[in-house]
Protein backbone atom coordinates (compact mmCIF):
# COMPACT_ATOMS: atom_id res chain seq x y z
CA UNK A 1 0.00 0.00 0.00
CA UNK A 2 1.35 3.54 -1.25
CA UNK A 3 -0.74 5.68 0.70
CA UNK A 4 -3.82 5.20 3.23
CA UNK A 5 -5.86 7.87 4.95
CA UNK A 6 -8.53 6.67 7.35
CA UNK A 7 -9.19 3.70 9.72
CA UNK A 8 -8.01 0.89 6.92
CA UNK A 9 -9.57 -2.10 9.29
CA UNK A 10 -13.03 -0.34 9.49
CA UNK A 11 -15.48 -2.90 8.22
CA UNK A 12 -17.73 -0.97 5.60
CA UNK A 13 -20.24 -2.07 2.73
CA UNK A 14 -18.74 -2.99 -0.72
CA UNK A 15 -22.64 -2.52 -2.21
CA UNK A 16 -21.39 -3.55 -6.14
CA UNK A 17 -17.76 -3.55 -5.60
CA UNK A 18 -18.85 -7.10 -4.55
CA UNK A 19 -19.29 -7.88 -8.12
CA UNK A 20 -15.42 -8.25 -8.59
CA UNK A 21 -15.16 -11.01 -6.00
CA UNK A 22 -18.64 -12.75 -7.69
CA UNK A 23 -16.93 -12.82 -10.64
CA UNK A 24 -13.68 -13.85 -9.70
CA UNK A 25 -14.86 -16.96 -7.79
CA UNK A 26 -17.00 -17.44 -10.88
CA UNK A 27 -13.52 -17.53 -13.08
CA UNK A 28 -12.41 -19.77 -10.40
CA UNK A 29 -15.27 -22.27 -11.09
CA UNK A 30 -14.31 -21.86 -14.76
CA UNK A 31 -10.55 -22.96 -14.01
CA UNK A 32 -11.65 -25.84 -12.07
CA UNK A 33 -14.31 -26.64 -14.85
CA UNK A 34 -17.17 -26.47 -12.46
CA UNK A 35 -18.94 -24.17 -14.83
CA UNK A 36 -18.01 -22.96 -18.57
CA UNK A 37 -18.31 -19.43 -19.87
CA UNK A 38 -20.54 -20.58 -23.09
CA UNK A 39 -22.68 -23.17 -21.58
CA UNK A 40 -26.68 -21.64 -20.99
CA UNK A 41 -27.39 -19.55 -17.51
CA UNK A 42 -29.73 -16.79 -17.16
CA UNK A 43 -32.61 -16.20 -19.93
CA UNK A 44 -33.14 -18.41 -23.09
CA UNK A 45 -29.76 -18.30 -25.21
CA UNK A 46 -28.17 -16.62 -22.34
CA UNK A 47 -24.47 -18.03 -20.86
CA UNK A 48 -22.24 -17.46 -18.27
CA UNK A 49 -19.95 -15.44 -20.39
CA UNK A 50 -22.92 -13.25 -21.06
CA UNK A 51 -24.02 -13.07 -17.10
CA UNK A 52 -20.85 -11.81 -16.25
CA UNK A 53 -20.58 -9.23 -18.68
CA UNK A 54 -24.23 -7.30 -18.53
CA UNK A 55 -25.59 -8.52 -21.96
CA UNK A 56 -27.77 -11.63 -20.95
CA UNK A 57 -30.90 -8.72 -21.10
CA UNK A 58 -31.96 -9.42 -17.19
CA UNK A 59 -33.53 -6.70 -16.17
CA UNK A 60 -31.49 -4.58 -12.78
CA UNK A 61 -33.24 -6.99 -9.95
CA UNK A 62 -35.88 -8.78 -11.61
CA UNK A 63 -35.59 -12.05 -14.29
CA UNK A 64 -37.64 -9.88 -16.71
CA UNK A 65 -36.05 -9.59 -20.38
CA UNK A 66 -35.24 -6.46 -21.36
CA UNK A 67 -33.25 -7.43 -24.69
CA UNK A 68 -32.14 -10.59 -26.31
CA UNK A 69 -28.35 -11.92 -25.32
CA UNK A 70 -25.88 -10.22 -26.55
CA UNK A 71 -27.98 -6.61 -28.29
CA UNK A 72 -27.67 -4.36 -25.16
CA UNK A 73 -25.95 -3.70 -21.85
CA UNK A 74 -27.97 -3.97 -19.52
CA UNK A 75 -26.76 -3.80 -15.99
CA UNK A 76 -27.79 -6.30 -13.63
CA UNK A 77 -28.00 -7.59 -9.80
CA UNK A 78 -30.32 -10.12 -11.25
CA UNK A 79 -27.54 -11.73 -13.57
CA UNK A 80 -25.15 -11.85 -10.75
CA UNK A 81 -27.49 -13.35 -8.36
CA UNK A 82 -27.92 -16.34 -10.73
CA UNK A 83 -24.39 -17.12 -10.96
CA UNK A 84 -23.84 -17.69 -7.46
CA UNK A 85 -26.95 -19.86 -8.06
CA UNK A 86 -25.23 -21.76 -10.72
CA UNK A 87 -21.99 -22.01 -8.94
CA UNK A 88 -23.70 -23.39 -5.70
CA UNK A 89 -25.38 -25.98 -7.05
CA UNK A 90 -22.61 -27.16 -9.22
CA UNK A 91 -20.09 -26.92 -6.35
CA UNK A 92 -22.49 -28.63 -3.81
CA UNK A 93 -22.06 -25.45 -1.37
CA UNK A 94 -23.58 -22.08 -0.83
CA UNK A 95 -22.14 -19.41 -2.77
CA UNK A 96 -20.62 -17.47 -0.03
CA UNK A 97 -18.87 -20.45 1.24
CA UNK A 98 -17.30 -21.19 -2.46
CA UNK A 99 -16.47 -17.75 -2.28
CA UNK A 100 -14.27 -17.64 0.95
CA UNK A 101 -12.48 -20.29 0.00
CA UNK A 102 -12.21 -19.68 -3.82
CA UNK A 103 -10.89 -15.99 -3.04
CA UNK A 104 -11.19 -14.71 0.39
CA UNK A 105 -9.03 -16.86 1.86
CA UNK A 106 -6.70 -17.42 -0.43
CA UNK A 107 -6.23 -13.28 -0.25
CA UNK A 108 -5.56 -12.98 2.97
CA UNK A 109 -9.08 -10.91 3.03
CA UNK A 110 -9.85 -12.02 6.76
CA UNK A 111 -12.44 -9.40 7.84
CA UNK A 112 -14.68 -9.64 4.00
CA UNK A 113 -17.34 -11.43 4.24
CA UNK A 114 -20.78 -12.30 1.90
CA UNK A 115 -23.77 -11.11 3.73
CA UNK A 116 -26.44 -11.35 1.30
CA UNK A 117 -26.54 -11.26 -2.73
CA UNK A 118 -23.68 -11.77 -4.44
CA UNK A 119 -24.10 -8.57 -6.10
CA UNK A 120 -23.76 -6.48 -3.72
CA UNK A 121 -23.63 -8.45 -0.12
CA UNK A 122 -19.93 -8.20 1.09
CA UNK A 123 -18.66 -6.37 3.64
CA UNK A 124 -14.90 -5.84 4.78
CA UNK A 125 -12.32 -3.55 5.35
CA UNK A 126 -10.17 -1.28 3.30
CA UNK A 127 -7.57 -3.58 3.66
CA UNK A 128 -9.28 -6.18 1.88
CA UNK A 129 -10.12 -4.47 -0.76
CA UNK A 130 -6.79 -3.22 -0.95
CA UNK A 131 -5.53 -7.21 -1.03
CA UNK A 132 -8.20 -7.44 -3.52
CA UNK A 133 -6.31 -4.66 -5.99
CA UNK A 134 -2.96 -6.67 -5.61
CA UNK A 135 -4.81 -9.52 -7.17
CA UNK A 136 -6.09 -7.69 -10.00
CA UNK A 137 -2.77 -6.41 -10.95
CA UNK A 138 -0.56 -10.16 -9.91
CA UNK A 139 -3.37 -12.72 -9.76
CA UNK A 140 -2.74 -15.70 -7.69
CA UNK A 141 -5.92 -17.50 -7.47
CA UNK A 142 -6.95 -17.68 -11.66
CA UNK A 143 -4.06 -17.14 -13.84
CA UNK A 144 -2.97 -14.27 -15.75
CA UNK A 145 -4.76 -15.29 -19.12
CA UNK A 146 -7.90 -15.49 -17.67
CA UNK A 147 -7.85 -12.13 -15.83
CA UNK A 148 -6.35 -10.91 -18.98
CA UNK A 149 -9.96 -12.22 -20.57
CA UNK A 150 -12.07 -10.47 -18.05
CA UNK A 151 -10.48 -7.48 -18.85
CA UNK A 152 -10.98 -7.34 -22.23
CA UNK A 153 -14.50 -5.93 -23.54
CA UNK A 154 -16.61 -8.83 -23.63
CA UNK A 155 -19.36 -8.18 -26.79
CA UNK A 156 -17.81 -4.99 -27.81
CA UNK A 157 -19.72 -2.29 -29.54
CA UNK A 158 -23.25 -2.28 -26.78
CA UNK A 159 -24.96 0.43 -25.47
CA UNK A 160 -26.23 0.64 -22.47
CA UNK A 161 -26.80 2.86 -18.94
CA UNK A 162 -24.18 3.31 -16.24
CA UNK A 163 -25.59 3.51 -13.17
CA UNK A 164 -25.32 7.35 -12.07
CA UNK A 165 -23.73 8.16 -15.30
CA UNK A 166 -26.82 7.52 -18.11
CA UNK A 167 -26.38 6.01 -21.32
CA UNK A 168 -23.01 5.24 -22.78
CA UNK A 169 -22.20 3.80 -26.57
CA UNK A 170 -20.82 1.88 -26.44
CA UNK A 171 -20.74 1.22 -22.73
CA UNK A 172 -17.78 -1.14 -22.54
CA UNK A 173 -17.65 -4.32 -19.84
CA UNK A 174 -15.37 -7.36 -19.11
CA UNK A 175 -16.34 -9.97 -17.42
CA UNK A 176 -17.17 -8.71 -14.15
CA UNK A 177 -15.10 -5.82 -14.73
CA UNK A 178 -16.41 -2.39 -16.29
CA UNK A 179 -13.42 -1.25 -18.61
CA UNK A 180 -13.13 2.33 -18.72
CA UNK A 181 -13.03 2.66 -22.50
CA UNK A 182 -13.92 6.02 -23.99
CA UNK A 183 -16.49 6.69 -22.04
CA UNK A 184 -17.17 10.44 -20.70
CA UNK A 185 -18.74 11.72 -17.99
CA UNK A 186 -17.10 8.71 -16.54
CA UNK A 187 -16.49 7.64 -12.68
CA UNK A 188 -12.65 7.76 -12.54
CA UNK A 189 -9.98 10.39 -13.90
CA UNK A 190 -9.31 12.53 -16.95
CA UNK A 191 -5.96 10.96 -17.06
CA UNK A 192 -6.81 7.19 -16.33
CA UNK A 193 -5.77 5.21 -18.84
CA UNK A 194 -8.39 3.80 -21.27
CA UNK A 195 -7.33 0.22 -20.20
CA UNK A 196 -8.12 0.65 -16.38
CA UNK A 197 -11.10 -1.59 -15.29
CA UNK A 198 -12.47 -1.79 -11.95
CA UNK A 199 -16.40 -1.16 -10.42
CA UNK A 200 -17.95 1.24 -7.95
CA UNK A 201 -20.66 0.59 -5.47
CA UNK A 202 -24.32 2.31 -4.36
CA UNK A 203 -22.35 2.97 -1.12
CA UNK A 204 -19.51 5.00 -2.18
CA UNK A 205 -16.99 2.49 -2.54
CA UNK A 206 -14.69 1.78 -5.16
CA UNK A 207 -11.94 0.27 -6.94
CA UNK A 208 -10.02 0.32 -9.97
CA UNK A 209 -6.62 -0.73 -11.69
CA UNK A 210 -5.18 1.32 -14.15
CA UNK A 211 -2.52 -1.37 -15.93
CA UNK A 212 -0.76 1.61 -17.88
CA UNK A 213 0.05 3.46 -15.05
CA UNK A 214 0.56 0.67 -12.82
CA UNK A 215 -1.42 1.84 -9.61
CA UNK A 216 -4.67 0.78 -7.89
CA UNK A 217 -7.03 3.20 -5.92
CA UNK A 218 -9.52 2.16 -3.62
CA UNK A 219 -12.27 4.24 -1.50
CA UNK A 220 -14.33 2.62 1.20
CA UNK A 221 -17.13 5.11 1.91
CA UNK A 222 -19.98 5.44 4.29
CA UNK A 223 -21.06 7.84 2.24
CA UNK A 224 -23.87 6.56 -0.72
CA UNK A 225 -23.32 7.84 -3.96
CA UNK A 226 -24.46 10.92 -5.11
CA UNK A 227 -23.65 13.79 -7.47
CA UNK A 228 -20.89 14.73 -4.72
CA UNK A 229 -19.07 11.51 -6.03
CA UNK A 230 -19.17 12.49 -9.75
CA UNK A 231 -16.73 15.61 -8.77
CA UNK A 232 -14.61 14.25 -6.12
CA UNK A 233 -13.60 10.70 -7.64
CA UNK A 234 -12.04 11.42 -10.45
CA UNK A 235 -10.65 14.51 -8.88
CA UNK A 236 -9.08 11.89 -6.04
CA UNK A 237 -8.12 9.46 -9.09
CA UNK A 238 -6.20 12.23 -11.17
CA UNK A 239 -4.62 13.25 -7.84
CA UNK A 240 -3.62 9.03 -7.49
CA UNK A 241 -2.35 9.16 -10.83
CA UNK A 242 0.13 12.24 -10.87
CA UNK A 243 1.46 11.36 -7.31
CA UNK A 244 1.85 7.47 -8.00
CA UNK A 245 1.27 6.90 -11.46
CA UNK A 246 4.24 5.25 -13.71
Amino acid sequence: MLAARGDTTLAGDWASVTKILTALAVLVAVEEETVDLDEPAGPPGATVRHLLAHASGLGYDNDAVLAPPGRRRVYSNAGFEALGELVAERAGMPFGTYLAEAVLHPLGMAGARLEGSPAKGVTGSLEDLVRLAGELMAPTVVSQATLDLATTVAFPGLAGRLPGFDTQDPLDWGLGMEIRGAKSPHWTGRHNSPATFGHFGRSGSFLWVDPAGGVACAVLSGRDFDPWAKEAWPALSDTVLAEFGT
